[in-house]
């Protein structure tokens, strides 16, 4: 194989490059079959992708907030309460994804068009009024925020002023021009561009992953609205900042193959995952919709009670009583406990 170079970047064409962009995009041209199957029973699993993407890409960042209380807070979101920032974080990420979920199409992936993108993000953080929607006026870095409430300097990045404003235009030009790249690798250099440039004061990390699902979703990969893209990075957070660090240590002129491979690999992961929870060739489809909402549940609320799980469904105890046991029958679920303090999880 050999190296290529896209954008200011290399890349190596190997195999395993090649494989992991067979695999996805395998999995793309079936999905419609898929979502067509499984109808109704796509909407809880949104809504959950929804609530741990944004609790994910949050807590990367440095927030607090478990995504049972990210739910909580969606579930009864009162814009004129939020005083703590994690709060205001969460509800700007969420009307951001969102936004991108009913309108990715005309969003444009332009200047003004991520300028407006992190004006909404940073919507309610009164911390951030002076900067959002403007590209950075200090110097930044990108930084680790570590379990023992240290930071560590990951890299720095693009200096503020015409540097940001240039690398930022050419990175856009290039994206709108390059018709030789496979859309996939267009993405995650994008994001790989975008979170390194480091173009605004604050909210680049969380705007670079809101970015991957809106092009993923321009490019046609409907299917990342089902899945927590930024889970998976939170999952993998220590290599997360690894690779970003190994590749722009090199820069300017950085091999990006790692970036990339690691990029693919999440979204091939979470591929899996998606058929998993859809079991797309197992017994789930012979479930009813209402069981697959309530396997979703459970799957999202763990230690979840008979009459908590009967609000979320609306429907009696009694149904949700016979809706489980059929679940254990079929080797879904188990309990776990006896008596009144028993609660469900997934096999």
């Amino acid at each position: 194989m050999s190296k290529v170079n896209v954008h200011t970047e290399t890349l190596d064409l190997n195999w395993k490059l090649i494989n992991l962009i067979s695999e996805i995009d395998r999995f793309d041209a079936s999905w419609q079959a898929i979502e067509r199957r499984e109808g109704q029973s796509l909407k809880e699993l949104r809504f959950i992708a929804t609530v741990r993407s944004v609790g994910a890409s949050t807590r990367i960042e440095g927030s607090k907030l478990s995504d049972e209380e990210v739910d909580v807070l969606l579930r009864n979101m009162d814009i004129t309460k939020l005083v703590e920032r994690d709060q205001q974080e969460v509800v700007g990420y969420f009307e951001v994804l969102d936004l991108i979920d009913e309108n990715y199409q005309a969003i444009p992936v332009s200047d003004n068009g991520l300028k407006n993108l992190h004006n909404q993000l940073l919507k309610y953080s009164t911390k951030d009024e002076w900067h959002k929607g403007n590209y950075k006026q200090h110097t930044n870095a990108v930084e680790a925020h570590l379990p023992d409430g240290t930071t560590q300097i990951i890299f720095s990045t693009t200096p503020p002023g015409f540097p940001t404003e240039d690398a930022m235009r050419e990175m856009v030009f290039w994206y709108e021009t390059d018709n030789d790249t496979h859309t996939l690798i267009k993405c995650a250099l994008f994001c790989y561009e975008f979170v390194t440039i480091h173009p605004f004061q604050d909210g680049n990390g969380r705007l670079s992953r809101l970015l991957a699902t809106l092009l993923l979703r321009q490019n046609g990969y409907q299917w990342i609205r089902y899945v927590s893209f930024e889970h998976e990075i939170e999952s993998q957070k220590a290599e997360y900042y690894r690779v970003l660090r190994a590749c722009q240590s090199q820069r300017p002129g950085e091999d990006i193959t790692e970036w990339v491979i690691f990029f693919l690999s999440c979204l091939r992961n979470i591929q899996e995952a998606l058929l998993i929870k859809l079991d797309a060739q197992g017994v789930a489809q012979k479930i009813s919709v209402k069981e697959k909402q309530l396997l979703y549940i459970i799957e999202s609320n763990p230690g979840i009670k008979t009459s908590e799980i009967s609000k979320k469904l609306n429907v009696s105890n009694s149904t949700v009583k016979r809706m489980l046991d059929n679940l254990i029958t079929a080797k879904l679920i188990e309990r776990q406990g006896v008596g009144p303090g028993s609660y469900y999880t997934l096999l």
